[in-house]
C-alpha cells in the first residue's frame, strides 16, 4: 500500500472518527443514553481516531531506500489497522444503533485485525532497512 493510499485511508479515518464522535455526543446523545450504549459508542470513536493516527504515522514515515521488507511489513499493518477499524468500530457503531444481532462476532475480527497490525509493526522493528551493517 503506497503513502498516498495510507495518508488518504488515515484522513478519512479520521475525519469520520471526529464526525462520529461528534454525532455520538449531540445528535445521538439521548438515544445512546437511553440505551445504554454510549460507552460503546466512545469506544468505537476512540480506536477510530487511534488507529487513524497510526496510519498516519507509517504513511509519514521516511521513506527507504527501495522496497524492503521494513516497509511492506508496516504497509501490512496500515492495511490491517484499516480493516480492523472498519470491522471493530464499525460493528460497534452499527450495534449503538440497534444493528442485528450477527454483527456482533464482527467486533473481535476486527480487534484481532488491529492486534495484527500492532504485530507487524513489532515484527518490523526486527527488519533491517536496505544496505544496513549487521
Amino acid at each position: 500500500m503506497s503513502a498516498r493510499t495510507q495518508t488518504l485511508i488515515a484522513s478519512v479515518l479520521g475525519f469520520s472518527g471526529v464526525v462520529l464522535g461528534a454525532l455520538g455526543a449531540h445528535a445521538l446523545k439521548a438515544q445512546l443514553a437511553a440505551t445504554g450504549q454510549t460507552a460503546t459508542w466512545s469506544t468505537a470513536v476512540l480506536y477510530n481516531l487511534i488507529h487513524a493516527v497510526a496510519i498516519l504515522a507509517v504513511a509519514l514515515r521516511p521513506e527507504d531506500s527501495g522496497p524492503s521488507a521494513k516497509s511492506r511489513m508496516l504497509g501490512f499493518a496500515a492495511g490491517c489497522w484499516a480493516s480492523g477499524v472498519v470491522m471493530f468500530s464499525g460493528s460497534l457503531y452499527a450495534l449503538s444503533l440497534g444493528g442485528p444481532h450477527w454483527l456482533g462476532p464482527i467486533t473481535p475480527l476486527g480487534g484481532a485485525l488491529l492486534l495484527a497490525g500492532w504485530g507487524c509493526v513489532a515484527a518490523a522493528s526486527f527488519k533491517k532497512p536496505p544496505g544496513a551493517q549487521t
